[in-house]
């Protein structure tokens, strides 16, 4: 379980949001969404730790975050996978070595055994047949899959994705939304979810979190979002060509 309380960020004099607080069961999917610069990428990197808030606390698992020294926060980070918006690849190995990465660097496992979870991955995101692809041959769709493969591979509790259908067609965003599904039921995930795409939020989310006017403007259900009379969610839905 992920529980955000009173969390407060700026940089310098620019408020970011103050006091955003709300909790992500387990096995939930939670989609953040709001207009560019409300600071969703900025939540993310405070979830893991990569960003220091002002003040307020993230509990995970009843581990607070940020009272954590070095070797255990760093620790608790590799109960995270992050799908990056641009999938963030190595340019310079294979696909089976970008998934390997994380083994080769956080575990111990024999080749052997890295080469058995690396190939489960990749054909859990339907890439069995391309790990010996360069990056450079590999399309958006596909990029985006082996950073999923990645994201899997040290067999997190959470995954976080930036943006996961960002600059894809239509189609292959409809596959990465199963896949973001897929590994929500079948692998026991819970996910966090940052996107400006409604048909997403709408596919894959159990909770949406609006953020708006340096806060947390609206939390609840997808079905809470159908029916609600918020008018800057409405405003943001609407101004996103979508239909409740």
């Amino acid at each position: 379980m992920i529980e955000i309380q009173n969390l407060t960020k700026s940089f310098d004099d620019l408020l970011v949001w103050e006091d955003v607080s709300f909790s992500i069961d387990d096995n939930e999917t939670v989609a953040v969404i709001g207009r560019s610069g409300c600071g969703k990428s900025v939540l993310l990197k405070h979830i893991n730790a990569l960003l220091t808030p002002d003040s307020g606390k993230v509990i995970i698992d009843g581990k607070d975050l940020f009272s954590l020294d070095y070797v255990d926060q760093r620790k608790l980070r590799q109960e995270f996978g992050i799908l990056f918006q641009g999938s963030a690849l190595f340019d310079s190995i294979n696909t089976f070595e970008n998934v390997a990465f994380p083994l080769r660097y956080f575990t111990d496992r024999s080749e052997a055994e890295i080469r058995e979870r690396v190939m489960h991955c990749l054909e859990y995101v339907n890439l069995q047949d391309a790990s010996d692809k360069e990056t450079s041959e590999l399309s958006g769709g596909m990029r985006k899959r082996v950073g999923l493969a990645r994201a899997i591979v040290l067999e997190p509790k959470y995954i976080m994705y930036d943006e996961p259908t960002s600059g894809l067609d239509p189609q292959t965003a409809d596959e990465i939304n199963g896949l973001i599904m897929s590994m929500a039921q079948g692998l026991n995930i819970t996910s966090v979810v940052i996107t400006h795409d409604m048909h997403s939020v709408l596919k894959v989310a159990d909770k949406v979190a609006f953020l708006d006017k340096h806060k947390l403007s609206w939390f609840g259900t997808v079905d809470e979002m159908r029916r609600t009379d918020h008018k800057g969610l409405l405003e943001f839905v609407t101004a996103s060509e979508y239909q409740l």
